[in-house]
């Protein structure tokens, strides 16, 4: 069994209101030393081990897990010992 971490971002450019609204939340809450703020998704994904598992995350992040037009995204996959 494998745990992949899958981790999405907007691409550099694209504007984050989410992530505006929480620096300036942060702002108002006396963190004055916060420029920026990104927001992302973090989703952790249960999979049986595959030969061809790299390509099948790939082929989900591309699909459905992320937006490849505004998104970036990155994995890591961890072995589970039960």
């Amino acid at each position: 069994m494998r745990k992949v971490k899958v981790y999405i971002t907007l691409k550099e450019g694209v504007l984050d209101p989410q992530g505006k609204a929480v620096k300036n939340s942060l702002n108002t809450l006396d963190y004055a030393n916060v420029n920026e703020v990104r927001v992302g998704k973090y989703m952790e994904v249960m999979m049986e081990d595959a030969e061809n598992l790299e390509a099948q995350v790939e082929e989900m992040c591309e699909k459905l897990l992320a937006n490849p037009v505004i998104e970036d995204y990155s994995y890591q996959i961890e072995e589970v010992i039960a």
